[in-house]
C-alpha cells in the first residue's frame, strides 16, 4: 500500500481533495483499501506456497506501479493482453533505468525479504485457525471504517468507479484471474472456423480487377493531422493528393491486440471478444473466399491472428525489408509489390500494409532523421525524463513520417491507374495519450478511455477507374464512422454484397442524401 499505490492515491486525493470536510473519509478508504488488501493475501496464501505467492504478488506490483505512476495506465484485462502479445522489440523500448531501479527497489528487495524472514510453519491445523481468526479481524475492521460513511461509499462506488481500478495489487490480480479464466474458455484450437458472409455475391459487372492497398495506422490520433484541422503541418504531401480525411473515426479498442481482429471482423466492438472473433472468419477470409487475393505485409508486430489464413510477409528486419536504418521502415514494404501484382493478373488484389507508425513510447525512432522537423525532441523511452512538449515533437515527426509514407503510396498506386481500378485506405488502430492529464500511451479501459485513445485518423484515395469518386464519399467526411464500417466499405470496393452488410446500407443511406 505504502509503495505499489501512488497513482491510486493520486486519483483518490484529486477527486476528494484533503480538507477537512474530507479528511476522515479519505482515512476511512485508505484503511479500508489496506484491510481489503491483507484479506485477499490471507485468503489466498496457504503453507509453504504463502512465501511464493507474496513474492510474485510484490514482484509483479512493483512493475505494475512502475507503469501506472509513470503512464497512468489500467492493468485490465486488455493490458495483460497486450503483454503476453508484446514482442521483445516492444518489450525492449518500455525497460529504461528507472523501471530497472524501481523493480529492484520496490519488487526484488521486498521479495528477497519475504524469504529471509519469513516464519517457519507451525503446522497447518494452527494456520488455518490463525488465518480464520485475522480474517474475522479484517472484516471486522473493514466494517469498522465504513459504516461511519456509507453515503461517500455509495457516491464513490457509484460515480467514481474508475478510481478502483489503480488499486494494486487488488486489481491488477482480479485482471491476471479473469485472463486466465478467458484464455481457459476459449474454444478449441481444432474447432472448426465459423464461417460469415456466405450469401456474398458480386454486384454488376466489372470491367477492371480492383487493386486496393490498406494500410494499418499503428497509434495515430486524428488530432494530429493538419488534414483534420490541427495547426502544425504534418500532412504537407497528402493535401497535395486528391484525398478525403474522415474526421469524426472511432477505433474499436485502445490496442492493437483488440483494434485489429476487431476492425476486420463482422462483429461490432460492442460485440467483440477477441477470442471468440478469432474463430470466426474476417473480411479478408470473405474478400480470398471471392476471388480476392491477399496480401498482409507487417512492419508491426505482427497480424494478431487476421492473416493467419493470407499470405504473410514479416518486413520488420532486413534482408526481407531493404530499407532500414536504426529500424526497419514502412517505406520498404512497397518494395518488391510490382511483381507481385505482375504475377497476378487478371486478378482482383488487395495489399494490407501493417506501419509500425507512431509506436510508442520511442517517439524518436519511427522517423528518419530527416523528418526531425519539430524540435527539440524527446531522444529516450523513459517519457518522464522529457517535457511534454519534447514529446509532442517527436509524435508529430512521426506522423509526418506517415504523410510521406502514405504520399508514396498513392503514388505507387498511380501507376496501375489504367489498369485497376486503385483505392488507397488508411485507418489506424487505436490512438495515444500525449501527457494530457497526466496519462501517457494507450490501452486505458474503453469506458474511461480519453478521446485521444480512441479518435483516429481515416484517409481514403481513389484513382480515375475506381466505382466511387470522392465527391461521392464527401458527405460522410464528418459523419460518425468506426471500425464497425471496415467490413462492409472493403467488400463494397470490391463490388460485393451480403445480406450481413444490408442494415450497414441503410444507415450510410439514411445519414446522407448522397448514396
Amino acid at each position: 500500500m505504502a509503495t505499489g499505490n501512488n497513482t491510486f492515491f493520486q486519483k483518490l486525493i484529486a477527486t476528494y481533495p484533503i480538507t477537512s470536510d474530507n479528511i476522515l473519509f479519505l482515512l476511512s478508504i485508505t484503511a479500508f483499501f489496506t484491510f481489503a488488501t491483507a484479506l485477499f493475501l490471507n485468503l489466498i496464501c496457504y503453507s509453504k506456497l504463502t512465501p511464493w505467492i507474496l513474492a510474485i504478488i510484490v514482484f509483479s506490483a512493483s512493475q505494475a506501479a512502475y507503469f501506472m505512476d509513470s503512464y497512468s495506465v489500467v492493468i485490465d484485462v486488455d493490458m495483460l493482453e497486450n503483454v503476453v502479445q508484446t514482442d521483445t522489440r516492444e518489450a525492449g523500448e518500455l525497460i529504461n533505468f528507472g523501471f530497472i531501479l524501481h523493480t529492484i527497489l520496490f519488487g526484488v528487495i521486498p521479495s528477497f525479504l519475504v524469504f529471509r524472514f519469513f516464519p517457519k510453519s507451525q503446522g497447518l491445523i494452527r494456520e488455518l485457525k490463525s488465518k480464520l481468526t485475522l480474517a474475522c479481524m479484517l472484516i471486522f475492521l473493514i466494517i469498522l471504517v465504513a459504516v461511519p460513511f456509507t453515503s461517500q461509499y455509495a457516491s464513490f462506488i457509484r460515480e467514481h468507479k474508475n478510481i478502483r481500478l489503480y488499486s494494486n495489487p487488488t486489481y491488477f490480480s482480479y485482471s491476471v484471474i479473469q485472463y486466465l479464466n478467458n484464455t481457459f474458455k476459449q474454444p478449441e484450437t481444432n474447432a472448426p472456423l465459423i464461417k460469415v458472409a456466405q450469401d456474398t455475391r458480386h454486384m454488376g459487372e466489372t470491367h477492371k480487377n480492383e487493386l486496393m492497398i490498406l494500410v494499418i495506422g499503428e497509434t495515430a490520433r486524428a488530432d494530429r493531422f493538419s488534414l483534420n484541422g490541427y495547426e502544425r503541418d504534418t500532412n504537407p504531401e497528402l493535401k497535395k493528393e486528391a484525398v478525403i480525411s474522415f474526421k469524426n473515426v472511432s477505433s474499436c479498442g485502445t490496442s492493437t491486440a483488440t483494434s485489429v481482429p476487431c476492425m476486420f471482423s463482422s462483429l461490432k466492438r460492442a460485440d467483440f471478444d477477441i477470442k471468440a472473433g478469432l474463430m470466426r472468419q474476417n473480411v479478408l477470409d470473405v474478400l480470398s473466399e471471392n476471388g480476392v487475393e491477399v496480401l498482409w505485409r507487417d512492419n508491426n508486430s505482427d497480424s494478431k491472428g487476421v492473416a493467419k489464413r493470407m499470405l504473410y510477409e514479416d518486413f520488420k528486419r532486413p534482408p526481407i525489408n531493404t530499407v532500414c536504418d536504426d529500424e526497419c521502415r514502412d517505406i520498404g514494404m512497397l518494395n518488391g509489390l510490382d511483381q507481385h501484382i505482375d504475377a497476378r493478373k487478371g486478378k482482383d488484389i488487395l495489399i494490407v500494409l501493417h506501419q509500425m507508425g507512431n509506436h510508442g513510447p520511442a517517439y524518436y525512432k519511427r522517423y528518419p532523421k530527416e523528418f526531425e522537423k519539430f524540435t527539440p525532441t524527446c531522444k529516450t523511452n523513459d517519457l518522464g525524463k522529457c517535457s511534454d512538449q519534447e514529446i509532442s515533437n517527436a509524435y508529430d515527426n512521426a506522423i509526418l513520417y506517415t504523410d510521406y509514407f502514405l504520399s508514396n503510396v498513392i503514388q505507387f498506386l498511380q501507376k496501375y491507374d489504367d489498369h485497376y481500378e486503385t483505392a488507397m485506405l488508411y485507418v489506424s488502430d487505436h490512438g495515444e495519450s500525449l501527457g494530457e492529464h497526466g496519462v501517457y500511451l494507450h490501452g486505458a479501459p474503453y469506458a474511461i478511455a480519453p478521446k485521444a485513445q480512441t479518435h483516429v485518423p481515416a484517409i481514403a484515395w481513389f484513382g480515375k477507374n475506381f466505382d466511387y469518386k470522392i465527391d461521392q464519399v464527401k458527405p460522410y467526411e464528418n459523419k460518425e464512422l468506426s471500425h464497425d464500417d471496415l467490413f462492409c466499405a472493403l467488400l463494397t470496393g470490391y463490388e460485393m454484397d451480403t445480406n450481413d452488410c444490408s442494415t450497414w446500407r441503410s444507415a450510410l443511406k439514411a445519414n446522407t442524401d448522397t448514396y
